[in-house]
């Protein structure tokens, strides 16, 4: 059965059953701050179960926010006491290729007890995150994932900031260890690898204590490896302020779900409107039911009066998308996966049958061809705009990121949405995308359902 994006809507609009989630289920940025993967134990499940053995930056979980101003320089020294070895991606920035941490594209991956020195400027203000880019669909599911704030040069008007990453884990219900299968033959060719357990920075409860008539920011990040979290507000009031980090030029309010694939980001204000003594809810919808993503508890009144709409966030530099008639047009057909259509792709130069792709763990491929191939998807020229339309010829949603660059899908009648770097497909979707080849280098672009990206779904773009 393909899964639409309209069956995630339509699953997601009956909020009547508010429960939590089951049980089983600032300051600068010093010069070369170390920052350590590690493993850790954290109480993810309830305290009635083990500690859960992590790994992640500092051996915390999440990692440290990690918040610096625009334009600001950030300087990371990585020090790897993994047992394999590792990379730092930057998500969403637009950074210099050779700190993109993408480990057999842009720099080697740091052997075991090795550092790597990250430097680089940070250009937008918004919402960011990082996270391991070796092994990922191991290493993210593990915990290495943190979240990045590059804050605007005049602080926008809200009482108070919170980042909210969202997650979900495959726990052994017993034990509360995360399944060591990370190359699950069932995870690689249908959905990914989804969680038993959810939780807001690593939390089962994540509750906050705030007042009536309070203005929050509240930035979303989905860490998950594959799970698409479906978002609704109770007791709030809300806008949607960005997406991906990048400002919109309208906030749009709330009205209907939000839809947050693995990667992407929101930025929303919301208004508590829920009385003293009461809660509002960030809530998960889910399977006709919403459960408490986040609990807001509100213990006091700051203001009764409604306030205005909120004002639009400043952009940052170089959104446009010019050129959209004369860009370079490039096709990209995702294939494969259980229920697909793919009966045979070159897999490492050689062709073979479906059947043996199985056979390698492999199930997936872009135009014909599984994982990352000798030549690019394209190569561009320095400035030059391109077009990018994919088909999503297979069952299951996939999360397409553009590393190093942002984007714009073009519409019908020729218009074009939001300024993002992850897009969201259905199965059976047709979409188009379009950005400007301003950032020199080689540039992943992969499915960020990270069981896909493993088994197939990964290609590249140079600019130069």
């Amino acid at each position: 059965m393909t899964h639409t994006r309209r069956a995630f809507i339509q699953s997601g609009l009956a909020m009547s059953a508010l429960s939590l989630f089951p049980k089983a289920g600032s300051a600068a940025t010093p010069e070369f701050q170390v920052m350590t993967a590690q493993s850790g134990a954290v109480q993810l499940a309830p305290p009635d179960y083990p500690k859960t053995e992590i790994w992640g930056y500092d051996g915390k979980l999440p990692g440290p926010v990690i918040r610096v101003r625009q334009g600001a320089r950030l300087q990371r020294r990585l020090v790897n006491k993994l047992p394999q070895a590792t990379s730092l991606h930057w998500h969403g920035v637009r950074i210099s290729n050779a700190m993109d941490g993408v480990a057999g594209l842009t720099q080697d991956a740091i052997p075991t007890g090795e550092t790597f020195d990250y430097d680089f400027a940070v250009p937008d203000a918004g919402t960011f995150w990082f996270h391991a880019h070796n092994r990922s669909v191991e290493q993210v599911a593990r915990g290495l994932y943190g979240a990045l704030i590059v804050e605007e040069p005049i602080a926008p008007d809200v009482d108070r900031d919170e980042v909210l990453i969202l997650d979900d884990w495959l726990l052994n219900p017993e034990t509360a260890q995360l399944d060591p299968d990370f190359e699950a033959v069932h995870d690689r060719s249908h959905a990914g690898r989804r969680g038993n357990f959810v939780a807001t920075n690593g939390s089962f409860n994540s509750t906050l204590n705030v007042s009536r008539g309070e203005r929050m920011r509240l930035r979303l990040i989905n860490a998950a490896n594959a799970r698409i979290f479906v978002l609704g507000l109770s007791g709030l009031k809300g806008w949607v302020m960005a997406f991906d980090g990048m400002p919109l030029e309208t906030p749009s309010e709330i009205s209907e779900p939000i839809i947050l694939g693995p990667g992407q980001r929101a930025d929303l204000f919301v208004d508590v409107i829920a009385d003293e003594g009461e809660s509002a809810h960030l809530v998960r919808l889910e399977d006709g039911q919403g459960f408490a993503q986040t609990e807001f508890r509100v213990t006091g009144t700051l203001a009764s009066a409604v306030r205005d709409a909120p004002q639009v966030l400043p952009p940052n530099p170089n959104m446009d998308v010019p050129g959209l008639e004369q860009a370079r047009r490039i096709r990209l057909n995702m294939e494969g996966g259980a229920m697909g259509n793919l009966d045979a792709a070159i897999l490492e130069g050689e062709r073979k049958t479906f059947r043996q792709l199985v056979d390698a763990n492999q199930f997936w491929a872009f135009n014909g061809t599984v994982g990352m191939t000798e030549k690019p998807l394209a190569s561009l020229s320095r400035g030059e705009t391109a077009r990018v339309e994919i088909y999503n010829d297979t069952s299951f949603p996939h999360a397409m990121h553009l590393h190093g660059m942002h984007f714009r899908e073009v519409l019908e009648g020729g218009e074009v949405g939001p300024l993002r770097d992850t897009l969201l497909m259905f199965g059976g979707e047709t979409r188009e995308i379009a950005f400007v080849a301003d950032n020199p280098g080689k540039w992943l672009f992969h499915c960020h359902m990270l069981s896909h990206a493993a088994s197939g779904m990964m290609t590249w773009l140079e600019v130069a």
